[in-house]
């Protein structure tokens, strides 16, 4: 189940905390639906393209390849450069601005993707907790 409101980036940095624009982000989609079906195709030569290249470069470099864009929670694995609004078929063939302006983009984690798009908020980065000398008790 989606919402069809519009998410941008300009209102997801009014989120301050991870758990929030979480929240703002999460689609509650349903594993297994095809977002393309037969025309996958076209949205894969499209993150092929040097323009998707070049504005996910931007999202990166603006978010500091941290996940949600907030600091301290950098990404050390691939960084997914995510849609905030979910991509249609007319988003790809017409490059229109919620397929490549970065309004409508933020970097994410893999983990961070999936809550996002199959309201799992168990799936979310869990914050790293170091070690002490004389801890016995597991995380």
């Amino acid at each position: 189940m989606t919402t069809s409101r519009i998410r941008t980036y300009s209102e997801l940095e009014k989120h301050r905390t991870f758990l929030d624009r979480y929240n703002y982000l999460a689609v509650h989609g349903e594993v297994g639906c095809a977002t393309f079906g037969f025309d996958r195709w076209l949205n894969q030569q499209f993150y092929m393209s040097r323009e998707w290249r070049l504005a996910r470069r931007d999202v990166i470099a603006r978010d500091g390849g941290c996940d949600l864009g907030i600091p301290g929670h950098e990404i050390y694995t691939k960084v997914i450069v995510h849609h905030m609004n979910p991509l249609v078929l007319d988003d790809i063939v017409h490059r229109t601005s919620n397929a490549l302006d970065a309004e409508f983009l933020i970097c994410v984690s893999h983990d961070t993707h999936n809550a996002i798009h199959f309201g799992d908020a168990d799936r979310l980065p869990k914050k790293h907790i170091p070690r002490t000398p004389g801890d016995t008790k597991l995380w």
